[in-house]
């Protein structure tokens, strides 16, 4: 007779905790991590002081409390001299135009103190910065992915194209300094534009070309080959293929660029110096011209090369420093604009195309 024994379950086991050894390396490790993370931080917060200040200081000048709430002198009118004057104990600051209206209809002859650029508005500087955005910026989505598709689709694997590639990164490092003299010369001096819109739209389209190449080509690539097999299979051409089945697809990638492209064009402004812009014009590229095709050929102000004057042409003291940061302020919300609505675009054109 054999008598049943119960087998008791063996006691689980504690887990066992892994702990790190110290040493040197994880130590050193640790460190820079540190170092790399309160940096970031730094950098955040130093943004952050910037953007604020501009906000406040060019709220300021851009907003008022009385309707419309905004100031339309600065938002509608060219950029003045500004004159300050004390007149019957009482103190003023008109523009230009103002003051000579205000003398004229008192008779009197006042003596003011001038300061160069103060007054005014900056609505032809706003004006040439969105042409020439718009402008460099479709001329540089053109070309760029007309050869995106070429260097994905149609060349050949090589030496050739591997030295272009390397030529197009390493054009994408070289300062803007160095595109607005090459402006200068081709199409400035050499084309006979002279300072116009065309030489500042090529000029800037060069500039940012290479980082559209380069992210619409990624783009292009990441498309899945069986979508081209696909529609060649039913019958289509290559170019259908690429049009139809490729190209929507990689849109989204392609608007990322001329997001980077539009921050990057609106905010230079040696280019635009040497081939563009004026430091004053009063008159807007369309205003008085004897052919329509002349408006090309025309100069513009710009809202980068406006600071630049302000701040470091002309002395300083509180009225330009209101000029500055109020146009800084327009600045900043116009690119925002302009970037706000690619990546709406981007967003919409995501949903609409998956793969």
């Amino acid at each position: 007779m054999t008598t049943a024994t119960t087998v008791q379950p063996a006691p689980a086991a504690s887990p066992i905790s892994f702990r790190q050894k110290p040493s040197r390396a994880k130590l050193i490790e640790r460190i820079f991590f540190w170092i790399f993370r309160c940096g970031t931080y730094f950098i955040v917060l130093c943004s952050s002081f910037i953007f604020l200040t501009i906000a406040y200081k060019g709220g300021q000048t851009v907003f008022q409390t009385s309707f419309p709430f905004l100031n339309m002198e600065f938002l509608t009118e060219s950029p003045q001299t500004l004159h300050v004057f004390e007149y019957e104990g009482q103190k003023y600051e008109m523009s230009d135009q103002d003051f000579r209206a205000f003398r004229e209809e008192r008779g009197v002859d006042i003596s003011t103190t001038t300061y160069a650029h103060s007054g005014g508005g900056i609505w032809p500087c706003i004006v040439g910065t969105v042409m020439l955005v718009i402008g460099s910026m479709a001329i540089a989505l053109t070309l760029g992915v007309l050869s995106a598709i070429f260097l994905s689709e149609y060349s050949r694997p090589g030496r050739v194209l591997n030295a272009v590639r390397l030529s197009i990164l390493n054009l994408a490092g070289v300062p803007s300094i160095v595109f607005g003299i090459f402006g200068v010369g081709m199409f400035v001096l050499a084309f006979g534009w002279g300072t116009s819109l065309m030489a500042g739209w090529f000029t800037l389209a060069f500039m940012v070309l290479p980082i559209v190449i380069s992210a619409s080509e990624e783009s292009l690539r990441a498309i899945p080959q069986g979508l081209r097999e696909a529609s060649l299979a039913l019958g289509a051409s290559k170019w259908t293929a690429i049009r139809t089945n490729v190209l929507p697809y990689a849109m989204p990638g392609i608007l990322t660029s001329s997001i980077i492209g539009v921050a990057r064009v609106a905010g230079e402004t040696a280019p635009i110096m040497f081939t563009a812009a004026f430091a004053i014009r009063d008159q807007l590229p369309w205003e008085g011209l004897d052919r329509w095709y002349d408006f090309f050929f025309e100069g513009v102000m710009a809202l980068p090369y406006h600071i630049y004057v302000v701040s470091a042409k002309i002395p300083q003291n509180e009225y330009t420093e209101r000029m500055q940061y109020g146009t800084a302020f327009v600045f900043l919300f116009i690119v925002a604009s302009i970037a706000l609505a690619s990546i709406l675009l981007r967003i919409r054109m995501r949903s609409k195309y998956r793969w």
